[in-house]
C-alpha cells in the first residue's frame, strides 16, 4: 500500500490538542489560517508521498557510501533533497527575519512528521537543520544570523550537532576537542567527534558544524565547555561557500539501521586549519547547546511517531492482502484476508492508538514551544516537564509498533523483502541517541518533579484531572501523583530504580488524557470518526490499565538491584 500522509489525524491534533487557532490569533503567527495551515499539510502529504517516500527502501539498501572525498548519496536523494529546497519545506517554522515563514513550531512539527514517516532516514537530515537554526536565533550574533540563517532557512545549507567524542559519550564533560584564539575573533578548532549524523554529504552546497569544544584554562568538566560554529566550507566576503575548513569525515558507522542517514566520526583540524567562531558566550556552550538539544529531543519523540505511522500504514496494506486461514467460529470455511482475524484486529488497533496517542504528546509538546515563544512563563515550565515524555515515550512507541508491525506480516516480516523490518531497524536507536530514554527519566525524576517547587508538576496533574472521566484514566493520574509525591522525597537510588516505569505511567497518562479529549471531538459516522472513537476506547480501556499495573515497578526499593555483586551478573 502506497504511502499517504495522515492529514486528517494531524489537522484534528492541531485543532484539538494544539489548539492551533489560540496561536493564530496572536500577531506573531497570525499566518496560520486554517486555509494556510491546509495547504502546508496536503502540499507537504502530495510532496512526501511522490517523492521522498518511494526512496525509502533504496535508501535502506543502497544508503550513503563514504569515500576518501566525502559522503556520497544516491543520485535520486540528491534530486529529491533538491526539491525539497525549491519548495520552502525547510522554511515553514522560521522567522520571516531569517528568511522563514514564520509559522508555528507545532505546524513545523507537522511537516516533519509526514517527512519521516514517508523516509525516515532522509528527513534525519533536515531534522538537525531545525535545531542549528535555533541555536543561532537564541545565541548567535547579528553577523552569524544574517550570514548562516537564510542558507539554513532554506536548507541549501545543512546543519549538524557535535557533542560526542569516542571518550566522552552521555557524560559530555570528558570532551577533549580545544578551540585556541587565532587574535581575529576567529578559533582554531581541534579534535574528533564521533555519531554525527548528515557529518557529511554532497546533497547541500555547505554544512555548518556546531561544535562543543574547550579553549584553553577553560574550568573542568561541562562549565568549561565553548560552542563553535564551523563550516565545512569557509565563506567568501560575498557569503558563498570557498576554501575547504579542513573538517575531514573519517569513515561513516555501519549500523543496525537508517542506512539513508551518514553516520559520521569527524576529524577537526588535522592539518591545523579548521577555523570556527564562537557562539555565545565562552564556556557557554551547554546553555546553547541544550536550545538545540531540547529541540532534538522533541523531534526525536516525534520520529517515534514517523516510525509508527509508517509502520502501521505498510502493516495494515498487508492485512487487507493476505489472505490465510477461515475465521474461527464462522460457518464459511473460505479462507479471509488476516485483517480478519481477532487477534491481527488487536494489532492493527493497538498500533493505530499507540501511534495517534503519541502524535497527540508529541504535538501537545510542540505547542507549548510555540506558546513560551510568546512569552507564556507557564507554557515554559509545561514544555519542560513533557519534553522527557514526548522523546521517551514517543520513541518507545515507535519500537513497539514497528515489532507489532513484524508480528502482523508474520513469517514475512522477517524477510527484508517486504520491507517490514527496515521500520524496526530503523526504530531501534531513537530510545538511545539525543540522551538515552534512562536518561529522560532520570530528568524527569530529578529536575522536572522538583521545577517550581513542585509546582510545574502539579499544575500538568491538575489540567489532567480537571478533564478526565474515564475511570482507568482518574485512576491512573491519581497513581501518578501520588507516586510523584513519594518520589520527590525518596533517596537517589530509589528515585533513579523508579524512574523508567514512572514515566511510562506518566507519559501514558498525558496521552490517555489528550486522547479522551480527541473522543469528545470525534463525532458523526465518516470513517476518520469512527477509527478515531475507536483508537480512543481502545486506549482507555486497554492501554491505561497495563500502565496502571507499573505501579509496584515504579514505588520498589533499589534494594534488590544491589542485591548482588556487579560481578555476579556475569554468573
Amino acid at each position: 500500500m502506497p504511502f499517504t500522509a495522515a492529514v486528517a489525524d494531524q489537522r484534528f491534533v492541531l485543532e484539538h490538542v494544539v489548539r492551533i487557532d489560540e496561536l493564530a490569533a496572536t500577531d506573531r503567527f497570525a499566518a496560520a489560517s486554517p486555509d494556510v495551515i491546509d495547504a502546508v499539510l496536503d502540499g507537504v502529504g502530495q510532496f512526501a508521498s511522490g517523492e521522498w517516500a518511494p526512496l525509502n527502501r533504496e535508501g535502506d539498501t543502497v544508503g550513503a557510501k563514504w569515500s576518501p572525498d566525502g559522503v556520497h548519496m544516491p543520485a535520486s536523494f540528491i534530486k529529491a533533497y533538491k526539491d525539497y529546497v525549491e519548495g520552502g519545506w525547510g522554511t515553514i517554522g522560521v522567522p520571516e527575519d531569517f528568511g522563514g515563514q514564520g509559522l508555528p513550531f507545532a505546524i513545523q512539527t507537522a511537516v516533519l512528521d509526514t517527512l519521516g514517516s514517508a523516509n525516515m532516514g532522509f528527513a534525519l537530515c533536515p531534522t538537525l537543520t531545525v535545531g542549528a537554526i535555533e541555536a543561532l536565533i537564541h545565541h548567535g550574533t547579528p553577523e552569524q544570523q544574517a550570514q548562516y540563517l537564510p542558507h539554513l532557512a532554506t536548507g541549501a545549507w545543512t546543519g549538524t550537532m557535535n557533542l560526542t567524542e569516542p571518550q566522552a559519550g552521555s557524560d559530555v564533560g570528558a570532551l577533549r576537542a580545544t578551540a585556541k584564539p587565532l587574535g581575529d575573533g576567529k578559533w582554531s578548532i581541534k579534535g574528533t567527534k564521533i555519531y554525527i549524523s548528515f557529518g557529511d554529504h554532497d546533497m547541500a552546497d555547505n554544512i555548518v558544524h556546531l561544535v562543543l569544544a574547550r579553549t584553553p584554562d577553560a574550568p573542568a568538566g561541562t562549565r568549561g565547555i565553548s560552542l563553535f560554529l564551523v563550516p565545512k566550507f569557509r565563506l567568501n566576503a560575498d557569503g558563498t561557500p570557498g576554501d575547504f575548513n579542513d573538517v575531514r569525515v573519517v569513515s561513516i558507522e555501519h549500523k543496525m539501521g537508517l542506512h539513508a542517514s551518514p553516520t559520521c566520526v569527524l576529524s577537526f583540524g588535522d592539518h591545523d586549519d579548521c577555523v570556527g567562531e564562537l557562539i555565545g558566550a565562552e564556556h557557554g556552550g551547554m546553555r546553547a547547546m541544550f536550545t538545540m538539544m531540547n529541540n532534538a529531543r522533541l523531534n526525536v519523540g516525534l520520529q517515534g511517531v514517523q516510525i509508527a505511522e509508517g509502520a502501521t500504514q505498510q502493516a495494515v496494506g498487508y492485512a487487507l492482502e493476505r489472505v490465510q486461514s477461515a475465521r474461527a467460529g464462522s460457518p464459511d470455511k473460505e479462507p479471509v484476508r488476516i485483517v480478519d482475524h481477532p487477534d491481527v484486529r488487536r494489532m492493527l488497533l493497538r498500533m493505530k492508538a499507540q501511534t495517534q496517542a503519541a502524535r497527540a504528546l508529541v504535538y501537545y509538546a510542540a505547542g507549548q514551544v510555540d506558546r513560551a515563544g510568546l512569552g507564556d512563563g507557564a507554557a515554559k515550565n509545561r514544555l519542560e516537564v513533557v519534553t522527557p515524555l514526548a522523546k521517551a515515550h514517543g520513541t518507545d512507541i515507535g519500537n513497539e509498533v514497528a515489532s507489532l508491525g513484524i508480528q502482523v506480516h508474520g513469517g514475512m516480516g522477517y524477510v527484508e523483502e517486504t520491507g517490514a523490518a527496515q521500520y524496526f531497524r530503523d526504530a531501534r536507536i531513537t530510545p538511545i541517541y539525543e540522551g538515552t530514554n534512562g536518561i529522560q527519566a532520570a530528568d524527569l525524576v530529578g529536575r522536572k518533579l522538583s521545577l517550581d517547587n513542585g509546582g510545574a508538576f502539579a499544575a500538568l496533574v491538575a489540567d489532567m484531572r480537571a478533564e478526565a472521566a474515564h475511570p482507568d484514566l482518574v485512576a491512573l493520574i491519581d497513581t501518578v501523583d501520588a507516586i510523584a509525591h513519594r518520589l520527590a522525597t525518596a533517596d537517589a537510588d530509589d528515585r533513579l530504580a523508579a524512574s523508567y516505569p514512572f514515566l511510562t505511567m506518566t507519559s501514558v497518562a498525558v496521552c490517555g488524557w489528550l486522547m479522551e479529549r480527541e473522543g469528545r471531538y470525534a463525532t458523526g459516522d465518516e470513517t476518520f470518526a469512527v477509527v478515531k472513537r475507536a483508537a480512543v476506547r481502545f486506549y482507555l480501556d486497554q492501554i491505561v490499565p497495563e500502565a496502571l499495573g507499573l505501579k509496584a515497578a515504579a514505588t520498589a526499593s533499589a534494594e534488590v538491584l544491589y542485591a548482588v555483586p556487579a560481578e555476579a551478573f556475569a554468573a
